[in-house]
């Protein structure tokens, strides 16, 4: 919540809450003056979304599979703007049913991802995609080589969601700067700076020509019991 008080950004997208929405912490948000809206599971995935401003139009779960219940995405519009936040399965091992979920998975959200550009407004996908689009994004590509999130699969799926009209918000201002938005908790990951990127903002033309600035704040990695991930920000003119 310190890191929401100190006004780094208007619009928050979480993942893995792991906390069923019964025991979401909904009074830390209110104390603060946002809105929160949650999708969550019992120990493990569960997303959500926080606003200073109304959230509406609230969408809980990716289309596609109805026997898919995992909390794993959430879509609501805030001040005209069609945001998404994503958990996207790990998929590992691969090959196997985890990445063969994980694929079918990606093949849902371009088929959602597709609907939401016919809507001709901005629309922000963001989050965890557990995909590391290229060997650029990882400190040690042979070493992650045969990964679930670096197999030719998912760079591929990837791709789609790109080529079918969004911009990787990140790559469009730094198409060269390296920059990782997780590190793991072994071998002294953060301390090395061996880290990946696989958090990302995948934006709508519309909310690309409204794009400002994207950035990457390592410092909350670096705090006391943190996160694996850190956030990235990106800014949208009004």
């Amino acid at each position: 919540m310190s890191w929401l008080a100190s006004d780094h950004c208007d619009i928050l997208l979480v993942q893995e809450t792991k906390s069923q929405d019964v025991n979401f912490p909904i009074k830390a948000f209110r104390d603060i003056g946002w809105h929160v809206v949650f999708h969550g599971q019992k120990s493990f995935n569960g997303v959500a979304i926080a606003s200073r401003h109304k959230i509406e139009d609230v969408k809980y779960g990716l289309p596609g599979d109805d026997a898919d219940k995992h909390a794993r995405y959430m879509e609501a519009t805030i001040n005209g703007v069609r945001v998404a936040t994503i958990y996207l399965p790990n998929g590992n091992p691969a090959p196997g049913p985890k990445f063969d979920y994980k694929l079918d998975w990606l093949d849902r959200l371009e088929a959602q991802a597709k609907i939401l550009l016919k809507c001709e407004i901005p629309v922000v996908l963001g989050g965890d995609y557990n995909v590391i689009p290229d060997d650029k994004d990882c400190f040690d590509p042979a070493g992650w080589a045969g990964d679930a999130l670096t197999r030719p699969e998912s760079r591929a799926a990837f791709r789609r969601l790109i080529h079918q009209g969004y911009t990787d918000a990140l790559r469009s201002l730094h198409p060269s700067e390296i920059f990782y938005t997780y590190w793991d908790y072994q071998a002294g990951a953060w301390q090395r700076d061996h880290g990946v990127r696989i958090d990302h903002f995948l934006l709508s033309p519309e909310a690309v020509d409204r794009l400002e600035r994207v950035t990457v704040d390592r410092d909350p990695r670096g705090l006391e019991k943190p996160s694996d991930h850190t956030p990235i920000l990106c800014e949208l003119r009004s």
